[in-house]
């Protein structure tokens, strides 16, 4: 099996190089599969793009794909669509999740029966070191996630999260959005069309260098959740979502009369 790792990456030329030797070596000493670990920069406009190319000459299974635009969403929907992986995954280069906790959440879907696995910082909340202003957002936007889609997943923003090959060939053509909020609509279409998530605790600490712009995010996200839920109430996704049901009902009843 071969795991795609992506690292999104946006003017992070002062914490790349330490981050990612970080995990390269971890993934060499403590996985058991075989990786490629993409950098994924998006747009940026530092020296992000020339450290990225030096670390990929001195690191075996590194390389690096540069867009133009900016966008977390579109880099991980290119870098995702491009890949021949069996799994792809990302992680956000400050490696706020345990890494620990990466080779579970890969085993999830090598042999676990899941589609996509993702790192949850509220199912455990002691495993999680944050600020009172982080956390009481993150909870309110998951509830107003789970008011509006009556999902069961716990946490849609923690980056930290891995699909399968297929659920991403269904998924991704259909995922709008190319900035923050790309993870919770991946995660609404796939519980919407009946994909199966391993909902995993994580040990997760805030990083104090974090880049996301609070405010202007929690617009985006309350804009792609109306935008979505509307989607879905208009049935533009219906077709997709039943001609997946079906074929997955297809495919069952195909193994079990073989057996």
């Amino acid at each position: 099996m071969n795991v795609l790792v992506a690292i999104p990456v946006f003017n992070e030329e002062q914490r790349l190089a330490k981050s990612l030797g970080t995990l390269h070596h971890f993934l060499s000493r403590s996985c058991r599969f075989e990786f490629d670990l993409v950098i994924a920069d998006n747009g940026s406009v530092d020296q992000t793009a020339e450290v990225a190319r030096a670390l990929a000459k001195a690191h075996t299974g590194v390389r690096v794909v540069r867009l133009r635009e900016k966008g977390r969403g579109r880099a991980l929907k290119r870098v995702w669509g491009e890949s021949r992986a069996d799994i792809l995954s990302y992680m956000d280069v400050d490696l706020s999740t345990d890494l620990n906790c990466f080779p579970p959440l890969v085993e999830s879907l090598l042999c676990g029966g899941f589609d996509l696995a993702v790192g949850s910082r509220l199912l455990k909340p002691a495993l999680t070191t944050r600020g009172v202003k982080r956390e009481s957002i993150s909870r309110a936007y998951n509830l107003l996630v789970r008011s509006l889609f009556h999902t069961q997943f716990s946490d849609a923003q923690c980056g930290f999260k891995a699909l399968t090959k297929q659920a991403a060939g269904v998924l991704l053509p259909l995922v709008e959005d190319n900035n923050w909020f790309m993870d919770t609509e991946l995660l609404i279409l796939a519980e919407t069309f009946g994909f199966r998530i391993f909902d995993m605790p994580v040990k997760w600490a805030d990083s104090s260098e974090s880049r996301v712009k609070i405010c202007r995010t929690a617009w985006e996200d309350l804009v792609g959740l109306l935008r979505l839920r509307r989607s879905l109430w208009q049935g533009r996704l219906a077709q997709q979502s039943q001609a997946w049901l079906s074929a997955r009902t297809s495919v069952k009843h195909r193994t079990q009369d073989s057996k």
